[in-house]
């Protein structure tokens, strides 16, 4: 039976989560909720080798230097998250049982089997709350803007390839997904589609559903496969791609960015 500490996160290892570009001008708030592979020691790597720490359960490959990336370009706030998703993934609802996952794709998370009741509330106190509460807050001061979340995911799924290369979802509000897929063409020579490879119904929008949809806040996720975020270079052509789509599909982002210049 897995470890069931009543504290995860020390003193040192705090905050769980973070603000970039918290005076970003941009009528735009980003998030990665995946940002992180750590795990805090009190977990004992959840049972984990290293090939399964650093790999694409533990958080989203390249996601984080490109939501930096986003931030910067476009001076837009940037809610990320300091825990790998593997410890809980802050884009899943406490009730959801791959919030705090037991198996990722093939990888067996044995730190993550077994949890008591108290074990799992504690996840949920010490990193989805303080991630959800920050996040919040954020929205709350910026008032009226977009919501993009900003993810990667791997090339290779329970064995299959994945043609597509740049994911846009949605959950019950589109616009903002199909005006970036209408931008695509001129920033991007990617392969992109709408909802793939996930969609609504794989239980991935709940960043957009508790915190946008709310709101009445037009909101997307993007999903990069991660082969494109490899090195630096990847990550400046998706990024440099990525802010045109974003520039053109925003009402007011132009405008507020080049003031701000």
């Amino acid at each position: 039976m897995a470890p069931n500490p009543r504290n995860i996160i020390s003193a040192d290892e705090a905050p769980v989560a973070e603000v970039v570009c918290p005076d970003g001008a941009a009528p735009l708030v980003l998030v990665c909720e995946h940002a992180s592979r750590r795990i805090p020691a009190a977990l004992d790597g959840l049972g984990l080798d290293e090939a399964a720490r650093l790999s694409h359960a533990a958080w989203d490959i390249g996601a984080e230097p490109l939501a930096r990336a986003l931030s910067a370009a476009l001076d837009a706030p940037l809610v990320l998250s300091r825990i790998s998703r593997l410890v809980y993934d802050c884009n899943r609802p406490p009730e959801r049982a791959d919030a705090v996952p037991a198996k990722s794709e093939v990888i067996e998370v044995s730190g993550n089997r077994d949890l008591s009741a108290e074990a799992r509330a504690a996840r949920v106190r010490e990193v989805y709350e303080p991630f959800r509460d920050l996040l919040s807050r954020t929205l709350d001061a910026k008032g009226r803007c977009a919501v993009v979340t900003v993810h990667s995911f791997t090339p290779v799924y329970f064995g299959a390839p994945r043609e597509v290369e740049l994911g846009l979802l949605h959950d019950e509000d589109a616009a903002l997904a199909q005006a970036m897929l209408r931008a695509a063409p001129e920033h991007l020579e990617f392969e992109t589609r709408l909802n793939e490879p996930y969609a609504a119904a794989d239980g991935v929008t709940h960043t957009l559903r508790a915190h946008a949809i709310p709101r009445g806040l037009p909101n997307v996720m993007i999903e990069v496969r991660n082969d494109l975020l490899r090195d630096d270079a990847g990550i400046e052509r998706v990024a440099q791609g990525l802010e045109g789509m974003v520039r053109d599909a925003v009402p007011g982002l132009e405008r507020t960015t080049k003031a701000r210049a």
